[in-house]
């Protein structure tokens, strides 16, 4: 397997709700088993040498789910953030986050801000949590910041490339993904990295997230590496 050509995997972790209600139990003690799926893909892909590793934690959608549902996936994120933190660095994982955070309680935001800290010195997996995050909300601050830049007179608007638009984004510092992973059955990318999406293989996955394994990562990866990733070119192209 050449691992090494994989930079980047992000996940949309789908079906914990639906996972609880199968079972008789409330959408609660399906996120709980979520954060135990957390903990399994995030050992794997350290094994397997993954530098970047995304998860879709809570999107901006997800503050219109009923009051109780937000406050117990807050408080889970706080408890999972808190019992991990000397998991990740024992593991050499390096915590990142992307979002509006100034969205997230204040209680939730200092767990987090303190786990980044604590972790930055870490050099293998940097694992990215996608909180109060929006792929449109963060296109439309990319262009915000370059306008604003053009009207300082900082930019000429035909200077203006795609990579200026990615280095205005939330992850300017990380390489897009090579591979995006859906559990839960649904077939869509739900407002989730849309730029960074643009040439990424899909893997869309009958799985619910509480039922996810390592041994699902690596049959996800060894079928990404049986595709031919073209970028326009032909394939005679890409073997030459």
């Amino acid at each position: 397997m050449q691992k090494e050509k994989i930079q980047h995997i992000a996940i949309i972790m789908d079906g914990n709700g639906r996972w609880a209600k199968q079972r008789g139990l409330e959408r609660v003690f399906g996120h709980k088993e979520g954060a135990n799926a957390v903990r399994r893909v995030v050992e794997e892909a350290g094994k397997l040498q993954i530098p970047y590793l995304t998860l879709y934690t809570f999107s901006t959608e997800n503050w219109n789910r009923p009051e109780a549902e937000v406050t117990a996936l807050m408080s889970l994120l706080v408890s999972a953030i808190r019992n991990e933190t000397a998991n990740l660095i024992r593991n050499n994982v390096r915590l990142n986050a992307i979002g509006n955070l100034d969205d997230l309680p204040e209680s939730c935001r200092k767990e987090l801000l303190d786990a980044i800290g604590q972790t930055a010195h870490c050099t293998g997996l940097t694992l990215t949590l996608a909180l109060s995050y929006s792929g449109r909300s963060e296109l439309t601050r990319a262009a915000r910041h370059i306008a604003q830049q053009v009207a300082n007179g900082q930019l000429k608007p035909e200077a203006v490339t795609d990579e200026t638009i990615s280095n205005s984004l939330y992850t300017s510092n990380i390489p897009d993904p090579d591979i995006l992973i859906r559990t839960g059955g649904e077939q869509r990318i739900s407002n989730f990295l849309l730029w960074q999406l643009a040439y990424t293989e899909l893997f869309f996955l009958p799985v619910m997230w509480p039922d996810f394994t390592g041994e699902h990562l690596r049959e996800v990866i060894d079928c990404f590496l049986s595709r031919e990733r073209r970028f326009g070119k032909t394939s005679e192209q890409v073997q030459n």
